[in-house]
């Protein structure tokens, strides 16, 4: 490697593997320290099955090579290869207990790391019949606090439970009863007791799910009704097929609202916060152009009742050329026009710059904001024929920014302590 610096290099244009690959998978660890010393980004290189040297050396457990590579760069935990799987799914598919442990050590997040079909590290193990290693993922969770993935879903909307592994999960020692949803629904509207019911499940898991309060679908709406309302009594007489293609419908609705929704194990807050600035843009330009551009238009030419011109053209009222027709012959619908298209205007720039908090240039973004925001006062100004209330409404413009940032703080906040009060009046709840 000294006399030709470009030799492993060219030993990858060979075939897919670098020489860091082929020496991970044969397990020899001095001269995998010595490939990322002197050529570290081989670390980061996928060979053509979309596999990183930590992959190769997560699925085979060998723990000396996975802190090697971790100490080159720990990002490397995040690295997602064929299938997006990231090495912690290749160590849970094969129970490599050992080198779970060392890449959660390094890397506590990638435990909330999801595949192309949105499995988790703890679907995957149960896929593969992992018991070890599920088990081991399950008390990392416990002990981290972290419960809230167990009810994480894959694309087909299954959690853990409907993989039918229910001895530790149900097993309070573990988790405190309630902890784990026993009545979450699949894409098909079924919970993890129907799907038991259809493969022809044994009778002992399907006990230990009814002692858990595990509920078929038919059953589960009027059994949130009551615990809702309890001094209702709910009525059960509807016939199974009228229930059964409730079911039905409301699967396929729920279906497409879970594929849709936001997911927070699922979607990054990086993707979250580009589609929202993209959303705030769209209101912003919308909302500026309908204040160039007005309902009715504006009047080209200026009319007052005692100066009539000579085209024989004659209003009902005075005007001038640039104002708003809307404003001259309704002014209570152009003022509600005003008011809800600047609220919606402002609220587009307060997301904007929330959403750009410590991007670089901020400075020269601040003042493109307000430029921006300077603007659309001119504009609306200038197209309300009514000059007390073209003060009044650039007055009220001038205030909006604070006024909305103060109101989305006061009702987010409300909005918060309202909904952990009912999730604790309410344990039904979703």
């Amino acid at each position: 490697m000294k006399e030709n610096p470009l030799l492993l290099r060219s030993a990858a244009l060979v075939g897919g593997d670098t020489p860091l690959h082929i020496a991970c998978i044969g397990n020899h660890v001095d001269f995998v320290k010595e490939l990322i010393n002197s050529s570290p980004e081989l670390s980061e290189e996928l060979n053509r099955d979309g596999l990183s040297p930590l992959h190769i050396a997560s699925a085979n457990g060998d723990v000396e090579i996975i802190r090697a590579l971790l100490q080159v760069n720990s990002n490397l935990c995040t690295f997602k290869g064929k299938d997006r799987r990231i090495p912690l799914h290749y160590a849970a598919i094969k129970g490599r207990v050992h080198a779970i442990r060392e890449l959660l050590s390094c890397c506590a997040d990638s435990i909330m790391g999801l595949t192309a079909r949105g499995e988790t590290s703890l679907h995957l193990a149960l896929k593969n019949n992992q018991f070890l290693a599920f088990k081991f993922l399950v008390e990392y969770l416990n002990q981290n606090q972290r419960e809230d993935i167990l009810n994480n879903k894959d694309n087909q909307g299954n959690t853990i439970l409907h993989l039918a592994i229910v001895e530790l999960v149900l097993d309070n020692t573990y988790f405190p009863e309630g902890t784990v949803d026993v009545n979450f629904l699949n894409k098909k509207g079924l919970t993890p007791l129907d799907v038991l019911l259809l493969e022809g499940g044994d009778n002992e898991i399907e006990e230990m799910l009814r002692e858990a309060g595990a509920v078929k679908a038919e059953n589960l709406q009027p059994l949130r009704q009551a615990a809702l309302s309890p001094n209702v009594v709910v009525m059960t007489e509807t016939p199974t097929n009228d229930r059964s293609r409730q079911g039905r419908q409301q699967s396929l609705s729920k279906q497409l609202q879970n594929y849709f929704k936001y997911d927070k194990f699922r979607d990054s807050p990086s993707e979250v916060r580009t589609t929202l600035l993209v959303l705030s843009v769209l209101i912003a330009t919308a909302t500026y152009q309908a204040v160039l551009s007005p309902p009715g238009g504006i009047w080209q030419d200026d009319y007052s009742p005692s100066n009539s011109t000579n085209s024989g053209t004659t209003y009902s009222r005075a005007h001038l050329a640039g104002q708003a027709v809307m404003g001259t012959n309704n002014m209570v619908s152009f003022g509600l026009f005003l008011i809800f298209n600047s609220i919606g205007f402002f609220m587009s720039l307060h997301m904007i710059n929330f959403l750009t908090i410590g991007f670089p240039l901020q400075i020269e973004l601040q003042v493109c904001i307000i430029a921006l925001a300077t603007t659309y006062d001119t504009c609306l100004t200038a197209l309300t024929p009514v000059r007390a209330m073209s003060i009044s409404y650039t007055v009220v413009s001038a205030l909006l920014p604070v006024l909305i940032y103060i109101s989305t703080k006061v009702i987010r906040d409300n909005a918060k302590k309202t909904s952990c009060a009912l999730r604790r009046v309410t344990p039904w709840s979703s």
